[in-house]
């Protein structure tokens, strides 16, 4: 006897997502199941699959954010026990989709007794039960060797640069710090436009002191755009926008794939001469801090081809012209 089994793709999203993963479900044309979340009184997470989800191809997407009064932390461990049930549920594969990566910027040991953060986060992953991570724009490029599997790393770079093009041709794109000029080289080589750095000479004689700040190119009389891949604080974005009005440009854009705008980071650029601030939806945007400052671009179209290039087991990189590794 000979069984033809049939694919099939079940899509799912938690509670940070829900939005988006409405809007990923839309472009594949896809119905959005049900997991019905819910919290115990102790805050504790529960997690039930509405139907049956054995030998499916599961994708669950949630992004790791605080959403509402829930914690980055929540949003995390709702999704491990969302795997931890479609494991246990018998699905075939479960990929999760991560828009934002949480604790990537702990990737490394930078002094002493300090964890490495982001791989414990890809550990706890693969021991729920998932065979397959997709994220947006991890903060390096490392951290795609620490999940024990197969990583599709996207970019949001060209719904970025569909953006950047309306605000024409004569335009620098600026690094706001050494370690981010090999993003904005590829920006400025897609835009054809020029390339800035800001550069900071910091003090021998005081630790962590900056003693002067220097742009390295040409701005004066120019429309300048910081790239970076998230704006946290807003503190070096705003300080390198102060920096570049300084030095003769005549406008200033700032561009990031995730907004985190945690603390005074919404004051920060309302406050600043930046002119925009546009970023992506990896993270949502509580209505508190959306300003007229900030535009935002959904980054779901790009995620539903991966999606969907993953579940036909065809190539991931070919969306970017293999762009998105380098």
């Amino acid at each position: 006897m000979e069984l033809v089994t049939k694919k099939h793709l079940y899509l799912v999203s938690g509670r940070a997502s829900a939005p988006m993963a409405a809007d990923i479900a839309h472009e594949l044309s896809v119905p959005l199941g049900d997991a019905s979340l819910d919290d115990f009184a102790n805050g504790e997470i529960h997690c039930r699959y509405q139907e049956s989800i054995r030998g499916t191809d599961v994708f669950i997407i949630n992004t790791h954010a605080a959403h509402e009064d829930r914690s980055i932390n929540d949003a995390m461990m709702e999704q491990l026990i969302m795997v931890d049930a479609a494991r246990r549920a018998s699905a075939k594969r479960i990929t999760v989709v991560v828009p934002f990566y949480g604790y990537a910027r702990q990737d490394r040991k930078a002094s002493g007794r300090e964890p490495i953060t982001a791989k414990l986060v890809a550990q706890l992953f693969k021991a729920a039960g998932a065979s397959r991570l997709v994220s947006v724009d991890l903060h390096s490029n490392q951290i795609q060797g620490f999940f024990d599997g197969p990583v599709d790393h996207l970019t949001a770079m060209p719904v970025l640069l569909d953006y950047l093009r309306e605000l024409g041709q004569d335009i620098v794109i600026v690094s706001p710090d050494a370690g981010r000029v090999k993003v904005a080289e590829r920006y400025a080589k897609e835009l054809g436009a020029d390339l800035a750095i800001v550069h900071k000479r910091r003090s021998v004689n005081a630790k962590n002191a900056v003693e002067a700040k220097d742009v390295v190119g040409e701005v004066d009389g120019r429309v300048c755009v910081l790239i970076d891949d998230m704006i946290d604080t807003g503190g070096t974005i705003v300080a390198g926008a102060e920096l570049l009005v300084g030095k003769g440009a005549t406008e200033v854009y700032a561009a990031c794939t995730h907004g985190v705008f945690s603390g005074p980071a919404v004051d920060r650029i309302k406050n600043s001469p930046i002119r925009k601030v546009v970023t992506t939806d990896t993270l949502p945007l509580p209505s508190e801090k959306q300003i007229d400052k900030i535009d935002v671009v959904s980054v779901s179209a790009i995620l539903a081809r991966a999606i969907h290039a993953v579940f036909e087991d065809t190539s991931v990189s070919e969306i970017f012209g293999g762009d998105n590794y380098s």
